[in-house]
This record gives C-alpha cells, structure tokens and sequence, in this order.
C-alpha cells in the first residue's frame, strides 16, 4: 500500500472522542457524523473513521475543509488527494477481507441527503449482511461498538495502515 502521511491515535486514546490535526481552522465535524462514527487516522486531507456498526467493515473519510457539500466543492488538487484516499481505504478493507477469507463486494458512496456535509462511506457488503443487496443506509439500526470493541477496532485497522 502507499503511504498516506496518516497520523495514528495513541493506543490508550478514546476513539470515539479523538479527532485528528484540522487542516482548515473552520474546519467542524458534523456531530451526526461524530455521533455515527469514531476517529481512525488523520490523512492528509480526510480524517479517516470507522462507521460505528459492528454487522459491517465500514469506512468514512470526512474532507478537512469547511463548507464542502460536493466532490466538485474541493479544489482539484484536494479532489485528487480525495481519489487517493478512497484508493487507500478500499485497499484497507480488501486487504482485510482477503486475510479473513470473506468474498465481499466494495461500496463507495456519497450521499449527502441527511448529512451535506461532504463525506465519502467507503464499505465492503457481503451476501450474509442484513440489508444485502439492498442499500445499507437507512436498513435498520447500527449494532454499535462497546467501548472496549471500538479500541479493539482501533488496533485493527491501524496495524492496516
């Protein structure tokens, strides 16, 4: 995998309340994000973070720039970064899914209609998941991380990185 110049949370940090260096100083996570999500990695244009549903290995990369709602909002050497990113993090979660033998399919997505503000979800579904081959948003309610899973999560997907 490429280097992402990533900045990695200390182990003993609280995933779900830790954020990332912000690049732009207007820069605010939406807290419906924030509620639904907890912080992974800092790259440098995205704050990486692990959708808080245990039923699937979901990413999300969230711009640190204010004001984005739309992929043609950032400049283009922002929507190159963006490409790169989404490239890292689907190499994330195929990589994974590879050492635990699963046959998935990748999903990437950006929606927007509950939450503008630009965010890309970046998952991999399988054929056993509940909402397969339907959408996952919207399908029912997130079966969320304990605290002790989200740190696990944590661990996981940094030894990725």
């Amino acid at each position: 995998m490429s280097d992402t110049g990533y900045t990695k949370a200390p182990a003993e940090t609280n995933p779900s309340t830790t954020n990332g260096p912000k690049d732009d100083a207007n820069f605010k996570l939406d807290e419906r994000l924030a509620a639904d999500s907890f912080w992974l990695a800092s790259w440098p244009l995205c704050e990486l973070r692990r959708f808080d549903d245990q039923r699937y290995a979901w990413l999300m990369l969230v711009p640190r720039r204010a004001d984005m709602t739309e992929f043609v909002d950032l400049s283009e050497a922002d929507q190159v970064q963006l490409a790169r990113e989404i490239k890292q993090a689907s190499e994330m979660l195929l990589q994974d899914a590879r050492q635990r033998q699963q046959k998935v399919k990748l999903n990437v997505g950006a929606l927007g209609n509950v939450v503008s503000q630009l965010h890309i979800h970046v998952l991999l579904r399988q054929p056993n998941d509940p909402a397969w081959p339907g959408p996952v948003w919207g399908h029912s309610a997130a079966l969320r991380f304990a605290a002790a899973q989200q740190q696990q999560e944590l661990t996981r997907w940094q030894a990725l990185l």
